[in-house]
């Protein structure tokens, strides 16, 4: 089971890559799954704002939270242990980085941007923890 300890977080803006309505679960208008972009991780795309990585830019954490709009704010986790979700099949002790397209963990190798060791393992859209080493 993931969890999550000695978390560091500094709030930011949501770009419209994070935005997304999530409600409340089970009412009418409420998209299924409820996660949205939350334990994914983020890259800087403004001053003061955060979005969605990938693994050709600069990581600064793990989004928190569930930001609803454009502008919101958006909680990111820079240091200590955090939920992530895994793009694919990832064991505890795998060194993880980015993927390419939505900002899930994935098993990284010597020559990536390597940016946390999982604690726990987990398949696609699992969430694991991961120990982060973005900074």
């Amino acid at each position: 089971m993931a969890y999550e300890e000695g978390l560091r977080s500094i709030t930011l803006v949501a770009d419209s890559t994070l935005a997304a309505y999530t409600g409340v679960p089970g009412l009418p208008g409420s998209p299924s799954p409820h996660g949205a972009n939350q334990y994914c991780f983020v890259r800087v795309t403004g001053a003061k704002q955060v979005g969605l990585a990938d693994e050709s830019t600069p990581t600064v954490g793990v989004l928190q939270n569930k930001p609803q709009t454009n502008g919101s704010a958006a909680t990111v986790a820079i240091r200590g242990v955090s939920k992530c979700v895994a793009g694919g099949a990832v064991n505890a002790g795998d060194s993880v980085k980015v993927n390419a397209a939505d900002g899930k963990a994935v098993t990284g190798t010597g020559t990536d941007t390597i940016v946390g060791i999982a604690l726990t393992s987990g398949s696609a859209d699992e969430i694991i923890s991961v120990l982060l080493s973005v900074n």
